[in-house]
Parts: structure tokens; sequence; C-alpha cells
């Protein structure tokens, strides 16, 4: 309904962002990204939106809307998204001339940063990868082109004869490492009997030692020959203000930042409006209740018409403590109201609300004053709610050079 290309391509880039696991809760058989094994097909995979999802890229009220490519539909711009979205999932592609490599980043790390940015602190993000592993982030040069990573694979001894690799460096899969070992191998950089891949919840790839090799000089040459290190060299190209700009990732968050900070003020308005529009119309009732204006509906008036104006009239002597002038529609609003008989009960309730909405209204000035305090306390209440198993899984720690 939305896009041209069929559902194909949006089946496969709905499985890319269900394996980064952060916008999609998914259901059945989405693939791996450390085997590399594909989703199964689309109509046996289900997924819907993570309440992380809903809260920060979704508010209609805030959202750009254009026609869809055929014109039938409404369909976002962009969604208003109040959180460092493309920071935490990375994206890589390639476009007219352009392409783009930015890593993913640790969800907690990120808000960390925000809430350091808004409060005028420094802060530093570097890369954090769903497939664990070591990093070596001395030359990320803030993930701004010409930096560069280098991401290793855990590599245990767990004899004389054996070693077992407990995770893969991001961007290669089980099979391409087993494949990159036995090529080794054949080349004569590495002396193994065999390789054996075993893993299940978590990477297990067993390495058999040839009889009297070394295992750590082995684990040094895995490094240095196969797959088991691989160096990164991030692009941060995107797109700000229609204009394709290569940014460092703390730039990037800081545009977040700022633009987060945005959304949540626009929303503080739409809510004051529609706050202020209430009061309004709850201290016209009390009104015309209290002050018995309803009355007017049961004189004998020629016309509607004039039943309206003598209402309009009545209201007069109250127009100072309102906000603001009353249109013919909120009187004819007023008019649809059942006038049973008027108890003291529904005047004290109307009071009740309007002392309520008053509170709420004073709130949201505060919180419109205090806009960089709200937009901390946003991010705060995004980690304690969503924080929790979003743990760093990728260790950082310097490389030692090894000599080939």
């Amino acid at each position: 309904q939305y896009h041209p290309h069929g559902d194909m391509s949006i089946g496969d880039a709905l499985v890319n962002l269900g394996q980064k696991d952060l916008l999609i809760e998914t259901q059945g058989n989405w693939g791996d990204v450390r085997t590399g094994d594909d989703a199964a097909a689309s109509r046996y995979i289900e997924a819907r939106l993570s309440k992380f999802a809903l809260e920060v890229a979704f508010n209609a009220k805030t959202t750009d809307w254009a026609l869809s490519y055929d014109g039938r539909k409404n369909e976002p711009v962009t969604l208003p998204m109040k959180f460092p979205l493309l920071l935490a999932q990375g994206a890589e592609g390639i476009a007219v001339g352009l392409a783009t490599k930015i890593l993913p980043h640790n969800f907690c790390e990120l808000i960390d940063a925000a809430i350091k940015y808004l409060k005028g602190r420094k802060f530093e993000i570097v890369p954090d990868f769903q497939t664990g592993g070591a990093v070596d982030v001395s030359n990320y040069n803030d993930g701004s082109r010409g930096g560069k990573i280098r991401v290793r694979a855990l590599i245990e001894e767990l004899d004389k004869k054996t070693l077992v690799i407990k995770s893969v460096p991001f961007g290669v899969t089980t099979s391409t490492l087993m494949e990159s070992i036995v090529k080794a191998n054949d080349q004569g950089k590495i002396k193994i009997k065999k390789v054996m891949d075993h893993t299940a919840a978590d990477v297990e790839i067993i390495i058999e030692l040839a009889a009297g090799i070394s295992p750590d000089i082995t684990i040094d040459a895995l490094y240095a020959f196969t797959d088991c290190e691989v160096s990164i060299s991030p692009n941060a190209c995107v797109i700000v203000n229609d204009k394709p700009q290569f940014l460092g990732v703390t730039q990037l968050l800081k545009i977040s930042a700022d633009n987060t900070k945005d959304l949540l003020k626009k929303e503080l308005e739409i809510k004051l409006a529609e706050l202020q529009e209430k009061w309004h119309y709850t201290y016209l009732e009390k009104i015309f209740f209290e002050e018995k204006i309803y009355k007017e509906l049961e004189k004998k008036h020629e016309t509607w018409e004039k039943v309206i104006e003598a209402i309009d009239k009545a209201f007069v002597p109250f127009k100072k403590q309102l906000r603001r002038d009353i249109t013919r529609e909120d009187i004819l609003k007023l008019t649809e109201k059942p006038v049973r008989r008027i108890y003291k009960l529904d005047i004290d309730d109307l009071n009740a609300q309007i002392k309520g909405l008053e509170a709420d209204i004073k709130q949201v000035k505060h919180d419109l004053a205090n806009l960089v305090d709200f937009a901390i306390a946003y991010y705060e209440n995004l980690l304690k709610k969503y924080g929790k198993g979003r743990e760093r899984k990728t260790e950082i720690r310097e490389f030692d050079t090894i000599q080939v």
C-alpha cells in the first residue's frame, strides 16, 4: 500500500529491523546474524512494534505527513524519533555515488551521552556489537571518515590441543569464519587437525590443533591470518537539511538530542493548547449552569438565532473571567448538553475539573520553561524502563600488534 517495491523488499527490511531487537518484537524464525542463517519466509514469521518503539517513534500530532507514492494514502515523511536510533542500530548502504557505514552503539551509553550533552558535559561513545567479542577503538576517530576499529573474536584455550571460538566479529558469520580458517590452513599459515561448528544458543567453534603445535602461537596466527580479527572503517554519511554530510558520531548524537528536545517542546505546546481549550469549555459550562443561563432555552424566542444571541448576551458580564472570546461553536456545544435539574454535585464536579486542568496547565508551562530538565528526565525515564538487559556486549581493549 505504501511502497512500489512490493512485499519482498519490505520483508527483507523488516527482518533487518527485527534482528536488531529494538523497535520490533519478533515471533518465529527470524534468522541469526552470527551464523548468517536467513529468516523463514515472510508468511511464517510475525512482528509487532515494541513498547519502546511506540513511545519514541510514534505521535500522530507531531508527524509530518505526505501522500504515498500513488497518492491514495498519507504516509509519514519521517517518524518523530525521540532517540538516537541511527547510532543505536547502525546503518550501512550505498546510494547515488555515496556510501555510508555507521556502526551500532550501546543503548544505555547513548542515553547517558545524550543526558551529558544536555547538561553541557563532555561525552564519548564507541561501538558495541550484538555479536560480542572485543574491540580496539584507539583509531575510531569519532566514527568519521578515515577512522578504523579492529574487532576480534574471543578465543579460549580448552586444553593443550583444543581451542574454542566463543564469539564472531561484527559482520562475520560462523560459516565465513570457518572458511577463512580452512583457507589459512591450506596455505600453511596455521596448522590444525580439524574445525567443527557446535554453535547453538551461543557461538562455539572447536579447533583441534595438530600434534606439537603451541596453542598460544595458533591464537596469534588466527588473529593475523583469518577472520577472527577484522578491521572496519566507519564512514558516517547522513542527510542533514536535505544535503549529504560526513559527520562524526558525537555530532550525530548532538543533532539527535536537539531534535528530541524540539519534539518534546512541540508535544508540550500541543498538550497546552488542548488543556487550555478544555479549561475554556469547562469554565463556560460552569457559568452556563451556575448563573442559570440555560434558562434562555426555555424562553420563547422567535428563531434559533435569537436564542443563540440571547445566550451570548447573558455571558457578557463573565467574559473577563475567560481566557479567550466565546465563539458560536462554543454556544452550540453548550445547547446540546442535556439540561436536567442541575445538582450542586454537578457544579462541584465542574469546579474540581477546572482545578485539575489548572494544575495540569501550570505543570506543562513549567516543563516548557525548563525544557532541558524535562528532556533529561525523559531520557532518564527511557533508561529506567528499557535499559535492563541492554548492557554492553563488546569489551573495549587495546590489542597488541602481532608480528606476522
